[in-house]
């Protein structure tokens, strides 16, 4: 930090030559006063005896501190990359308009802690829905379970039984058990302003067929009607489908936006075919962004 740049400049063998001069130096009898007098014979000796070395380590030790300064803020840099990825990710889209409806207490305190609850999930309206955050884009998703939807004679025990599920987290939500109905109609909506713009999402009904299912020969018609009143139709086949597993039945997709927005309604039915139907479990309605 005290040494000038002439000195720096100089061979190491040098400099340390430079540094046991000031003691010949005071050995010297008859040495003159007037640095004028004085034979150099290096460029050392002169830098050692000239008035304005002495006063030139002062200036270098003024110019040194900024160096000092950009070391410090390159290390605090190196340290802000470390920081988890959390903090420098932009917080999901309307997640307080969403959390307005959480069933519990929302632990705001950090920006990871808010993001730790949103990965793993939050029920909504009475554990009838549930809220998640996709972390790989950042994007909302969510499910409508059974609960959810509008089931035509759903709260019929006739037709239908309500079955209460554990989930992977162990909370408690109900399925729809279909017993037998030959008018099967289920109907469910989403408010898209509460979707991550730009994000390409796919709707599907959760489902399971149970082993044995009977009366599913004739294909189902599931559908999505996006705000503004774009239609998605097409039939689904379920006669082939894998038993005793949930699975997902595509109904549509589209890219959530800002400018179109709304509710989305989306449906399943089958009432044509007079065909009486026994076996289907409804989950609910997924949300999300499709893979």
């Amino acid at each position: 930090m005290g040494a000038s740049l002439s000195e720096l400049e100089q061979p190491p063998e040098t400099h340390q030559n430079s540094q046991s001069q000031p003691q010949q130096h005071q050995h010297q009898p008859n040495e003159p006063t007037n640095y004028k007098e004085l034979r150099l014979p290096s460029r050392t000796e002169n830098l050692l005896l000239s008035p304005q070395h002495h006063t030139q380590p002062s200036t270098n030790s003024t110019k040194s501190v900024p160096n000092a300064k950009v070391v410090l803020k390159t290390n605090e840099s190196t340290q802000s990359a470390a920081k988890p990825l959390v903090n420098q990710l932009s917080l999901p889209h309307n997640y307080e308009y969403i959390l307005k409806d959480a069933d519990s207490t929302i632990d705001k305190s950090s920006r990871e802690k808010l993001c730790d609850q949103l990965y793993a999930g939050v029920f909504l309206d009475h554990k009838t829905k549930k809220y998640w955050v996709e972390k790989k884009c950042n994007a909302n998703c969510f499910m409508l379970y059974a609960r959810a939807l509008s089931i035509t004679w759903g709260e019929n025990q006739i037709y239908w039984k309500w079955i209460q599920q554990k989930d992977a987290s162990g909370s408690v939500t109900e399925v729809a058990e279909l017993k037998s109905v030959c008018w099967l109609e289920v109907h469910g909506k989403f408010d898209t302003r509460k979707l991550s713009p730009g994000i390409l999402y796919q709707v599907s009904f959760v489902i399971m067929l149970k082993d044995p299912a009977e009366g599913w020969e004739l294909p189902v018609n599931v559908r999505l009607v996006l705000p503004g009143g774009k239609n998605q139709l097409h039939k689904e086949s379920l006669i082939d489908k894998l038993r005793a597993r949930w699975i997902e039945i595509p109904v549509g997709e589209f890219v959530a936006s800002e400018k179109d927005v709304g509710d989305a309604e989306v449906s399943m039915y089958e009432y044509e075919g007079g065909m009486w139907k026994r076996g289907l479990i409804i989950k609910g309605v997924a949300i999300k962004p499709k893979e």
